[in-house]
Order: structure tokens, then C-alpha cells, then sequence
């Protein structure tokens, strides 16, 4: 398995956050749903999470709930700080938004919240491994 695609790899996972944090980040465009940025925004913040379950070798189930993740990560000590309990809003963007017919269009300020949330996420995940390897 060539490097970055290995499901064994806590760095992998967090490049792969960080792909979806920058792709997050590229901002509005015509054509483009401020929903589809904020669910960018949910994996990149859920690929930090599960990054650090690899790190400490936390299995975890294949979910798209940072409620899930987070719960799992303190049931097996780790510690996370206020902001990672904090995305937890974010769950709604892995599935509702993506499609036609979710109540509400996302606003600018929620689409910065996102983004906000998911980047303290992925450095705080990145921190974690930096401090673990």
C-alpha cells in the first residue's frame, strides 16, 4: 500500500483531513454549495478524530458522528479540549446538507463556524500526533 492510503496510519488519516480542511477552505464559488464546503469541513474534522484513534489504537465503528468519535476517544482517555467537543454540530453536515431538500441552506456565518471548528480540530489532532510519534 503506497504511502497516504494506509488505514493503519494516524498521518495518512490527518492528510487526508487536511485535504478535506484546504478543499473546506477554497471558499464559495459560483457552482458550488456553501452545504458541499461544510461537509468537507465535517470530514476533515472526522478524519482528525479517527487519525487519533489510530494513534492510540482505538478502534472505531464507521460512522460519520464526531459525537460517536469524540465519546469513543474520552471512553479510552483520551482527553480533548472544549473546541473538539465543540464540532460536534458538525455531524449534520456528513449527510443532511449534501442533499436536495434539507430544511435550511447554509449561511456564510455557519459555512466560517464550520471551518473554524474543523481547523481547531485537525491541529489539535495534529498536535497529538506530533506529541505521540
Amino acid at each position: 500500500m503506497s504511502a497516504g492510503n494506509r488505514p493503519d496510519h494516524p498521518g495518512d488519516w490527518l492528510a487526508r483531513a487536511w485535504s478535506n480542511l484546504l478543499l473546506a477552505e477554497s471558499g464559495p464559488k459560483p457552482g458550488i454549495y456553501l452545504e458541499d464546503l461544510c461537509f468537507e469541513a465535517q470530514q476533515a474534522a472526522e478524519k482528525a478524530l479517527k487519525a487519533v484513534c489510530v494513534l492510540r489504537k482505538i478502534e472505531f465503528p464507521k460512522t460519520h458522528s464526531l459525537v460517536a468519535l469524540v465519546s469513543l476517544l474520552e471512553q479510552n482517555g483520551v482527553e480533548l479540549p472544549p473546541e473538539a467537543r465543540e464540532a460536534a454540530p458538525l455531524t449534520s453536515f456528513a449527510v443532511q446538507a449534501r442533499y436536495p431538500g434539507w430544511e435550511e441552506s447554509v449561511t456564510e456565518a455557519e459555512y466560517e463556524r464550520a471551518l473554524a471548528l474543523a481547523r481547531q480540530v485537525v491541529t489539535w489532532a495534529e498536535r497529538m500526533i506530533q506529541e505521540n510519534v
